[in-house]
């Protein structure tokens, strides 16, 4: 066994006693084929375009454009070549000097285990920057934090891709919207709200693919995204419902309003390099076999097609195609429906789970449908610099390992972790005011968290981990320390509540981890597991304060808020490499807290009452409603976040009160991008003595057009940083007429004409705004309304995405 693939077995083997979730089970599965692959092909991280034989191939001639570069190098490759490398852990061609190349990369909140990364067991290459989780990072909302973080985890992708550690795709992010606080990857995400994961994307993507500079021909890629999961995904396992077989019935309207807005704005507004088709079925058509959604959406609706844009399948998408759904009778009518359907590239977990070379022997996929897939994939190799002769105009092949765990990486992991955080009670016992001779007690699962747990899902190695315990010690506080239960019932609590007793405050670390929620592992309860509660309760009886540090992403804080004895209760997430200290800067107040929750708390009866398998937004006499636009009973709503000063918030002058559509002059090719003339001033004030961010968020109201209207729409949002004791702050919010355009039964997108009232909501004092800035918007047809977009109906027109009933 060569020197790289022992490294390969020895990452693998040193996860083994950290938590697993179903992402490192498919590493696992992928172990051993990928050992004996062919890694031998490749003398180097990248192919030469210097020697023979590849060197006067056309993918190696610089002055044609990258469509017919892929295309040269497709055109020398003969039949068998092609169909072996249309596979996630393709062999490459020996023949043609193309090295063997595994697709399979993961970069969730930094570069991680996967069956690409290979990390060294020590020195250079043997950890990378492990960011909060998206759940966490979203909270700060951000937008310039989210895009430093992308850069950061695409620029130490490349380094890894330099010295033949990873490739140049990652498959991330993950930008289905976490509706249901019961979905075990929830995390995973940036939050319920689709404008949100919009925004959110849009700018980790800039940052990731881009390295914050803007798109063009000449400079190329970074490295290659990908947008996961098309679409409708967000059940992994639940009541007996795996997602491989799920089927998810969903209306035209649900699905263009919020299920698809954040894949939009990945192909249609910012061109991703990839984008990963589902598990499950839509309407009856498993999605990676759904040409409605591959190719009338993504390719035509919405042009995705610039850059030779890829569709890769989940993995083991397309055996589920037939083994699981049952939608064809073998591998190789799968095979042959999903690249039929547009889709570029198979991930199998188990090998030879999908059957290409049949699908082609059987003539039932053409070679020219196969060439469009391999063109599509090298084309974006091409555009990330992998077949380069000249040299390197970006830069991007300059990265080693001084590019890998900066000083500023490090900075920015803590701020990821530290923004995010979020203050959901506060009766004064924040910040923490540490006396001598005090001594603080550290209670529960997370306090010294040695099984990486902060780190959450689709992690990789840290160059360190800093958990709440070694950040106490390292302070001059006098710490005692005990574990806590996660959901174990047999606990006992004797070690808990002598530590308490001998302390003056209690820091309890609790909350769910990812023995609770993760890939292939949805919950069934949304409270706190009883035995933490049993353990608070007797925590309580001693008469200490105590402060709650919850970590894990939604529970319902109901018993904690009513609890007197407990001061304060801290959201944190899942933190990443740093979050013991980001933690500690919140409690003693060295950061102020002004993150906002990116999700809904919901009361525990919603998961009795909810049927996870509905994927209806609106209320219905089966469902009181999903997300704050639609459930108004939350014990925490969405943009909820306290803080430590006190701040007043009001709209500045906005002399237009009616706008006309007619009259935006907009050059946009796409009329929801169509901003208005005049941004909207919000002019914070901070009147309190303690130096704060302050996250303002903006939300549209209407009722104009038909019932039933939104509660509310998030439409704008911006974090105003360290605003001084009684200095003033304006925030500017640029709408457009999607922030305010509905969506119809069929898909259409209609602006009416009406009154809108924008409002501020959620101040860090706990209140609601009550100014209101109203807008008239006119200049719709006869009929009071603006046609901003018209969507491509499916066959049967019956208002669902591919056919079926709802």
């Amino acid at each position: 066994m060569d020197s790289l693939r022992w490294e390969l077995l020895q990452n693998y083997l040193d996860r083994l006693f950290w938590p697993i979730p179903m992402a490192f089970f498919k590493y696992l599965i992928a172990l051993c084929p990928a050992l004996i692959a062919a890694q031998n092909a490749s003398t180097g991280p990248y192919p030469s375009c210097t020697t023979l034989p590849l060197r006067d191939n056309p993918v190696c001639d610089e002055s044609l454009d990258p469509a017919s570069r892929a295309e040269g190098l497709v055109a020398a490759m003969n039949i068998s070549e092609k169909l072996i490398n249309l596979v996630d852990h393709a062999p490459g061609v020996p023949r043609l000097g193309i090295p063997a190349y595994d697709w399979w990369g993961e970069a969730l909140h930094g570069v991680a285990y996967s069956p690409a990364v290979h990390y060294a067991m020590s020195g250079e290459f043997s950890s990378a920057t492990s960011f909060a989780n998206p759940i966490t990072i979203s909270a700060a909302f951000d937008d310039e934090l989210v895009e430093r973080i992308g850069k950061t985890i695409g620029t130490e992708g490349r380094a890894f891709a330099n010295v033949g550690r990873a490739g140049l795709d990652f498959w991330t992010p993950n930008i289905n919207p976490f509706k249901d606080p019961r979905w075990g990857r929830g995390l995973e995400t940036p939050g319920e709200d689709a404008f949100r994961v919009s925004q959110y994307v849009k700018h980790l993507l800039r940052g990731m693919e881009w390295a914050s500079e803007e798109p063009s021909e000449a400079r190329g890629r970074q490295i290659i995204a990908t947008c996961k999961h098309f679409a409708s995904y967000d059940l992994e396992r639940w009541e007996g419902i795996v997602r491989q077989k799920f089927d998810a019935q969903v209306r035209l309207q649900d699905l263009v309003e919020y299920y698809l807005p954040s894949f939009r704005q990945c192909a249609r507004d910012s061109n991703v390099g990839s984008i990963m088709c589902a598990y499950n079925r839509v309407n009856g058509t498993p999605a990676c076999a759904d040409s409605y959604m591959m190719q009338t959406v993504l390719r035509e609706h919405w042009g995705w097609t610039k850059h030779g844009n890829y569709i890769v399948s989940d993995c083991n998408a397309v055996k589920n195609i037939w083994a699981d759904h049952k939608w064809v009778s073998t591998a190789a009518l799968a095979s042959a429906k999903a690249f039929n359907a547009g889709m570029d590239n198979v991930c199998e977990v188990s090998r030879g789970s999908t059957d290409v070379v049949g699908a082609f022997n059987q003539s039932l996929v053409t070679e020219e449908v196969l060439d469009t897939s391999l063109k599509r994939q090298y084309e974006g190799l091409v555009r990330a610099g992998y077949f380069q002769k000249s040299p390197d105009p970006t830069g991007y092949r300059s990265y080693g390992w001084d590019s890998v765990n900066t000083d500023a990486a490090t900075s920015l992991a803590k701020q990821s972790a530290t923004d995010g955080i979020t203050l959901l009670k506060n009766d004064g016992a924040l910040p923490m005011q540490f006396k001598q001779n005090q001594t603080v007690a550290l209670i529960g699962m997370w306090a010294n968290d040695t099984r990486n747990r902060m780190l959450g899902n689709y992690f990789g190695r840290p160059p360190y981990y800093r958990t709440p315990l070694w950040t106490a010690q390292q302070t001059n506080i006098s710490t005692l320390y005990a574990d806590g239960p996660v959901a174990q019932n047999s606990f006992n609590q004797s070690a808990a509540i002598e530590a308490a007793r001998a302390a003056d405050t209690i820091l309890y670390f609790g909350g769910i981890d990812g023995s609770i929620e993760a890939e292939d592992l949805d919950r069934t309860e949304i409270t706190w597991p009883s035995p933490q509660l049993s353990l608070l309760s007797a925590l309580s009886e001693l008469g200490k304060p105590i402060i709650v540090v919850q970590l894990g992403t939604s529970l319902d804080n109901s018993p904690l808020l009513d609890n007197p004895s407990i001061g304060a209760i801290v959201w944190a997430g899942y933190p990443g490499m740093y979050g013991g200290p980001a933690v500690f800067d919140v409690l003693t107040g060295e950061k102020a807290p002004a993150g906002r929750l990116p999700i809904t708390q919901y009361p525990g009866e919603y998961a009795e009452i909810v049927n996870m398998t509905d994927m209806t937004l609106r209320p219905s006499d089966k469902n009181p409603g999903r997300t704050y636009r639609w459930y108004d009973q939350a014990v925490q709503e969405f943009g909820f976040g306290l803080g430590y000063s006190n701040f007043s918030v009001k709209f500045g002058e906005y002399p237009k009160s009616v706008v006309s559509v007619g009259d935006l002059n907009c050059d946009e090719e796409y009329q929801d991008l169509c901003a208005f003339s005049q941004k909207v001033p919000v002019v914070v004030t901070n009147e309190g003595g303690i130096t704060s961010d302050y996250v303002v968020l903006i939300f549209a109201k209407s009722e104009a057009g038909p019932a039933p209207q939104p509660k509310k729409s998030l439409v704008g949002y911006q974090r105003l940083r360290d605003i001084e004791p009684e200095e003033e702050r304006e925030a500017e919010f640029e709408l457009t007429v999607g922030s305010f355009s509905r969506v119809l039964d069929n898909g259409d997108s209609i602006l009416y004409d009406g009154k809108y009232c924008l409002v501020w909501e959620g101040s860090l004092d706990g209140n609601n705004g009550e100014e209101q800035l109203c807008l008239d918007i006119v200049d719709g047809d006869s009929t009071g309304q603006t046609l901003v977009d018209k969507w491509p109906q499916p066959k049967g027109g019956n208002g669902t995405a591919a056919g079926g009933s709802v």
